[in-house]
């Protein structure tokens, strides 16, 4: 079996690209605030986030911005490394490039916008889920699948190419 590496970097690199083309779009049509409904639920909205999920720590003077920064960019390094590692399983590497995606992706906003853009709400009548984009999407997605394949049974893990 050849390396596959290469096509997991790819692959990080189309979900930033994808997050990064999404946000630009809300970006040139919404203002700050701006909600547009598109079904009873779901709305298109442009929120500026300068914490990290749900807001937390949003309402600090700016230290968050370079912490979730240099987070985002440790974790990145790590799960890059696991991603190398694993590049022969399917699942795994799946979901370390889509967390580091994401990652890359919403620190992208805090480097040059100085917050997370979001742009995407769910809710039931006033009721709502915070706001959050595709990067979000791809985090969450990548963990969920990093937690499953962690914790299905052994016989259904992906195959490992012998390294004799």
């Amino acid at each position: 079996m050849r390396p596959r590496f290469g096509l997991w970097l790819a692959f990080v690199f189309v979900v930033v690209v994808l997050d990064q083309l999404s946000k630009q779009i809300v970006l040139a049509q919404l203002v700050p605030g701006e909600s547009i409904p598109v079904t009873g639920f779901f709305n298109l909205v442009l929120l500026f986030n300068p914490g990290a999920a749900f807001s937390f720590l949003a309402d600090h003077s700016g230290w968050q911005r370079w912490f979730f920064t240099a987070l985002a960019a440790i974790i990145c390094l790590w799960l890059g490394r696991l991603m190398y590692q694993h590049q022969h399983e399917r699942l795994q590497p799946f979901a370390f490039a889509l967390i580091i995606g994401g990652a890359i992706g919403n620190v992208i906003d805090r480097l040059f916008i100085g917050a997370v853009v979001d742009f995407l709400y769910f809710h039931v009548g006033r009721y709502g889920w915070p706001a959050f984009n595709l990067a979000d999407s791809a985090i969450t997605l990548g963990v969920g699948l990093m937690l499953w394949a962690q914790f299905r049974p052994a016989g259904h893990a992906s195959p490992k190419e012998n390294h004799s």
